[in-house]
């Protein structure tokens, strides 16, 4: 039987990751997140911070082109390469997301990881958002953004995500048929959403197992 594997897809602000992390704790499942870059660097030789600036970007822009023929001197990965940066990295870390799930139960924020997850047993797609204005709050109370600038921030980051899912899954960012269950985080808050996430996945692997 296949280890379970949890995705999260989130909107930012909406405390997903936070949501994904506690998720992980309450069901001693590993955690995939950020981890993934450091992850994908160790394994192709190039710069942690190069891949932390491109991540979750469905595009190459000429600045990452630039940058990148520094990060690569030396690395193992060949500067003259035509695949763009931000392919490599989405290859990379839906490998490393793939070996991860062979190795044990865990959650992936983020990455595409319903798509990458496709076809396997034992995998729920999660999808947690919020009203824009519970999500604006968020950004500047907790993730310290400005007040003046962070509802084009929110935008910007949520375009960004939607862009990146888009482009390397060919499915629509956030659309409820793409995930099993899609959960509006403002409420029942952080802890309280964990707490339904948590039921929601013991409900359906005891399902699973009657079936």
């Amino acid at each position: 039987m296949s280890n379970t594997v949890i995705t999260i897809g989130r909107e930012y602000g909406s405390g997903g990751r936070l949501i994904g992390k506690q998720l992980a704790q309450a069901l001693g499942y590993s955690f995939l997140d950020k981890e993934l870059i450091t992850l994908a660097a160790q394994k192709s030789g190039m710069s942690a911070q190069l891949f932390a600036d491109i991540d979750e970007n469905a595009t190459n822009s000429l600045l990452y082109s630039l940058a990148s023929g520094a990060y690569m001197m030396g690395s193992r990965m060949a500067p003259g390469s035509d695949m763009p940066m931000t392919d490599k990295l989405f290859i990379l870390q839906s490998n490393i997301i793939r070996e991860e799930a062979e190795k044990g139960p865990c959650v992936v924020v983020g990455r595409c990881g319903d798509y990458v997850m496709e076809g396997r047993e034992s995998v729920y797609n999660i999808f947690i958002q919020a009203p824009f204005e519970d999500r604006v709050k968020r950004a500047v109370a907790e993730y310290g953004l400005e007040e003046k600038g962070a509802a084009d921030a929110v935008r910007r980051t949520d375009k960004k995500r939607a862009n990146y899912y888009n482009y390397y899954s060919n499915r629509k960012w956030g659309r409820s048929s793409n995930y099993h269950l899609c959960v509006d985080s403002s409420k029942l808050g952080i802890d309280g959403t964990v707490q339904l996430l948590t039921q929601f996945i013991h409900l359906a692997l005891a399902h699973g197992k009657h079936e």
